[in-house]
């Protein structure tokens, strides 16, 4: 089955880009103008991805991603201004898997979907990652895509599960930015520095929430290794 992919804009000729380009790639895409209808699509039918826009009327896409994070773990693609930073930083730390700035090639906007939807669903012909990772309190296993902190349950994206899980398959290595991302990122896919930053910033205030604040650390100058975790 094709993957359906909700576009979330209030400008009608970015809609028809976005959906024209995932439409030629194989997706069947769903098309609204503002984040109120973004959640009611969402309501009638989960998609496998959103394109949500962060600078629309009313109800902006930061908002949407919020409410949207009290009942589902959609992956979410947001597309935002190239003078707001601080919003794209804001959206990762919601739980949005990744951004693209505007104006944006709608080839790298596919690139970028397709690397969300593989980390979100693994290929049925990809044998299953039965192994369990386990460091201090914390514990992964990737086969059910499942997360615990102290036997308390750990809700992650598809990116930050998998940046974990990169750091507990070497929980003595430091890994610098470039190592980070390996692990969460399929392709030659560019990510900025801010981007990896976030989904780290994000992970340790997920983990902070339930106990550990010491989930990962940060070596300067190097990268990052994993904490205690105890």
């Amino acid at each position: 089955m094709p993957h359906h992919i909700l576009v979330a804009d209030d400008d009608p000729h970015i809609r028809e880009v976005i959906c024209f380009a995932l439409e030629k790639a194989g997706m069947r895409t769903q098309a609204v103008a503002d984040g109120a209808a973004a959640l009611q699509a969402i309501g009638r039918r989960a998609p496998d991805l959103v394109v949500l826009d962060i600078g629309m009327p009313e109800m902006d896409g930061l908002e949407v991603c919020r409410r949207l994070r009290h009942t589902s773990d959609v992956p979410v693609l947001f597309l935002s201004a190239r003078d707001e930073e601080i919003d794209r930083i804001l959206g990762l730390e919601m739980g949005g898997d990744d951004y693209v700035t505007k104006p944006f090639s709608p080839r790298e906007l596919v690139a970028r979907v397709n690397v969300i939807l593989r980390r979100a669903r693994p290929a049925p012909a990809e044998p299953a990652d039965d192994r369990q990772f386990a460091h201090g309190k914390l514990a992964l296993a990737p086969a059910s895509h499942a997360a615990s902190f102290d036997g308390k349950p750990l809700a992650l994206t598809g990116i930050e599960f998998s940046i974990l899980k990169g750091f507990l398959a070497r929980p003595t290595h430091v890994l610098d930015r470039d190592a980070v991302m390996a692990s969460a990122y399929a392709g030659k896919v560019h990510v900025a520095d801010r981007t990896v930053d976030s989904h780290i910033r994000n992970i340790r205030a997920k983990l902070a929430a339930l106990g550990c604040p010491d989930v990962i650390e940060t070596v300067h100058g190097v990268g990052f290794r994993l904490g205690r975790c105890g």
